[in-house]
C-alpha cells in the first residue's frame, strides 16, 4: 500500500505530459499589477484596494481612460 499512496507518488514519482514551451502565460495578477503601473500606482496593495469599491471604480476608470487614449492615438496616427 505504501507505494500506491499520494504522497509517495507526489515525491518520488514523475509527471506525466509535456509542459508547454516558451514563457509563461501571464497570470489575472500580473495584469491587475501591470494595469496599476500604468496608472502610476505601482506601489499599492491591490488586494486591499479592490476591498474599497469606490476607489476600486475609479483606478478600473483610470486604467480604462488610459487604454482608449493610447488606442486612438494609434488609430489617427495610421
Amino acid at each position: 500500500m505504501g507505494k500506491w499512496r499520494g504522497i509517495y507518488r507526489v515525491l518520488v514519482g514523475r509527471p506525466e505530459g509535456k509542459r508547454p514551451l516558451g514563457r509563461p502565460r501571464p497570470r489575472w495578477e500580473d495584469n491587475i499589477k501591470m494595469d496599476l503601473q500604468e496608472v502610476g500606482c505601482g506601489g499599492m496593495d491591490w488586494i486591499v484596494l479592490a476591498q474599497d469599491t469606490d476607489r476600486w471604480q475609479a483606478l478600473v476608470n483610470a486604467v480604462m481612460n488610459v487604454r482608449v487614449s493610447c488606442n486612438a492615438g494609434n488609430f489617427l496616427a495610421s
